[in-house]
């Protein structure tokens, strides 16, 4: 049987934008965040992940981000204590009010 053609997931030229600030990365030159203000890049998964995020701003074919995975909270049962207190209100004293 004939196979079936895959079809791309990410554009050849997604590739290059990932390639160029791959480039930069290893040239210590790229930065992440808003204008550079995050500091410079320290892993090539960053480094990746910038380039994928450039091309998709440009409109390439890249997939959409994956989701983030949040941690299942197990619930607990908690056994409180009901106390008891009592509130004691203090009475407040009425100033006089002293004429200048």
């Amino acid at each position: 049987m004939a196979r079936k053609a895959k079809k791309r997931r990410y554009s050849p030229s997604s590739g290059s934008d990932v390639e160029s600030e791959m480039r930069r990365y290893k040239k210590g030159t790229a930065k992440s965040g808003r204008k550079g203000r995050g500091g410079r890049v320290k892993s090539r998964k960053q480094a990746i992940a910038i380039g994928l995020s450039k091309a998709r701003k440009k409109g390439k074919k890249v997939p959409k981000k994956a989701a983030k995975k949040t941690a299942k909270k197990t619930s607990k049962k908690r056994t409180t204590k009901k106390t008891t207190t009592k509130r004691t209100t203090k009475k407040s004293s009425k100033r006089k009010s002293s004429k200048r």
